[in-house]
């Protein structure tokens, strides 16, 4: 056996399924050999992200897995990497290598190396004999702490060769979980219990610690509102009368009114990286910061109290805490009724946009008939990057643990097609959706035919506007004189050329229609893409009536 052979054994032994994978690596043949399923994207980002997707809805024994050639594939799969390890996204990469003298010589691409920034961990196997700790090590650190994106590099001579008989064998490596101080926590959980205006803001780690529950849990028992970043979106359901919404660069109203107002913010599995892509808040909060990376706290806000450690394990501990204080029945704050009021106002004002009937169709009008039509608690939706995103994160209605997936500190547009792709791997009993502009579109579009050819069915929603309309006044000469950011096409015709099905939307009593019939072409194992004729509406200057 040989190192390639043995890692297709490690990975069947790890209960890995399938590998995404373009266009060539050894690997591909090797893990088909044992039964592992290899899906061949149109692009190596493509891939990379596919296996993102499938994390993001995987537990915490679960990871994307991809392999990508040397060289070329290599240096074409930085982009979705960088998306993964600013998300703190585990996937297990796989690229081939040059041979071992060859790897520090330029031209040649050292994955290694170059990768190395947008990594957790790097590994390279430079002995035959070594293969079962490199991949103990890389198993190691995608499973404890931090997230993140982790490489094995492969030398094709080194892999090919025969591992020794007396070589280490593979040992595969229990997580390492680790809680905040006790007293750090009864510290909390004092100041949240005796604060005038407490909140709760949730990120992505209270997914992927699977900690739902305990932050249903402490926000009842506190009776405190619960906000979501972006990425964190459906971590706690947004039809709760605590919920106060999602928030990404637009936000739910009732979401920035307890942001601006509250005095002690609980701020947990999530990074609070300032960003263009998230909300802020001011310093004068007392900040509690619950996140497992240490080096996360005091990183770009000052924290009074830093409880380093798994979300879920932190919760667990508050809940205790916060009994001892409260009572294990809980208290009642009144706040509900204010959150109610809130949601309402906001949206009594928001109406006018999501039922607006004129054509072509606003953006929100397409949101509204999504959560109108969808089984929200059956389905997993995602945004692209640019006016999609702004425009949906705040209105969709995110209900379960993962159906929604937000994502983007790095924003790459295309993303939300192999992102679904994967997604619909994971979760294949839900309908996996992802809204998009056409701009996007000619990222990953091509991915539509992979979603069709390998059987994965997913549905692509085109907003056609025929601009990139998140940059309207960004050139006026270059747009007017050149047509910059101007684009066309049929997007639904393009769709049914690459084996999928194509549904053209121009006005709105044809939406619901168009999302139906994409529920029941999914369920026959079908892809469907909607191409709806949309105004080119900037969603930052609406969307401000959101804030």
């Amino acid at each position: 056996m040989n190192s390639v052979e043995y890692v297709a054994r490690i990975l069947k032994d790890e209960g890995v399924t399938w590998m995404s994978c373009y266009p060539s690596n050894p690997l591909i043949e090797a893990v088909a050999k044992e039964g592992i399923r290899p899906v061949a994207f149109r692009h190596e980002r493509g891939a990379v992200m596919a296996a993102d997707g499938y994390s993001r809805l995987s537990d915490r024994k679960r990871f994307g897995v991809v392999a990508v050639q040397s060289q070329a594939g290599a240096e074409n799969s930085l982009g979705g990497l960088a998306q993964a390890n600013a998300d703190n996204v585990p996937i297990l990469a796989l690229p081939g290598g040059n041979s071992l003298d060859m790897l520090f010589v330029r031209p040649n691409f050292f994955a290694g190396k170059t990768w190395e920034p947008v990594l957790k961990r790097v590994e390279v196997i430079t002995r035959p004999d070594q293969t079962g700790n490199v991949m103990r090590r890389a198993f190691h650190a995608l499973r404890t702490g931090r997230p993140g994106p982790v490489l094995v590099e492969m030398p094709g001579d080194v892999c090919a060769a025969p591992i020794p008989d007396n070589a280490p064998a593979y040992a595969s490596p229990a997580p390492a979980e680790y809680a905040p101080s006790a007293s750090a926590v009864v510290d909390a959980a004092r100041h949240l219990v005796d604060a005038k205006e407490p909140l709760i803001w949730a990120g992505a780690g209270v997914m992927s610690a699977d900690a739902c529950e305990e932050l249903r849990t402490l926000a009842e028992l506190l009776d405190v509102p619960v906000y979501t970043s972006m990425p964190g979106k459906s971590a706690f359901d947004e039809r709760h009368p605590l919920s106060v919404g999602a928030g990404g660069s637009t936000v739910a109203g009732p979401a920035r009114q307890w942001l601006d107002d509250c005095d002690v913010l609980l701020a947990v599995g999530t990074s609070l990286t300032s960003t263009p892509y998230g909300q802020r808040f001011s310093r004068d909060k007392f900040l509690i910061h619950a996140v497992i990376a240490d080096e996360e706290v005091n990183k770009d806000t000052a924290a009074d109290i830093g409880l380093v450690g798994d979300a879920k394990l932190t919760l667990a501990a508050l809940i205790d805490a916060v009994k001892g204080l409260v009572g294990e029945d809980g208290r009642d704050t009144g706040v509900q009724a204010r959150v109610k009021e809130a949601r309402d106002t906001w949206l009594a004002r928001w109406r006018p946009y999501l039922t607006n009937d004129d054509g072509p169709l606003s953006p929100y009008r397409v949101i509204h008939e999504m959560n109108e039509v969808l089984d929200n608690e059956n389905s997993v939706v995602t945004h692209d990057a640019g006016a999609p995103r702004d425009q949906i994160v705040p209105f969709y209605r995110a209900t379960t643990p993962h159906s929604y997936v937000g994502w983007g500190k790095t924003t790459h547009l295309g993303f939300s097609i192999p992102l679904m792709i994967g997604a619909k791997m994971a979760a294949p009993e839900r309908m996996c959706v992802n809204l998009m502009g056409d701009g996007a579109f000619g990222m990953s579009g091509l991915d539509i035919e992979t979603s069709a050819r390998a059987g994965i069915p997913i549905t692509t929603i085109v907003l056609n506007n025929g601009i990139m309309a998140t940059y309207p006044g960004g050139f006026p000469t270059a747009r007017e004189q050149f047509g910059v950011s101007h684009m066309q096409g049929d997007y639904a015709g393009l769709a049914k050329a690459m084996g999928a099905e194509g549904i053209h939307v121009t006005q709105a009593a044809e939406m619901a229609p168009a999302l139906a019939a994409a529920m029941r072409l999914n369920a026959e194992g079908k892809t469907v893409l909607i191409d709806v004729k949309t105004r080119a509406e900037n969603s930052r200057a609406p969307a401000r009536f959101a804030e």
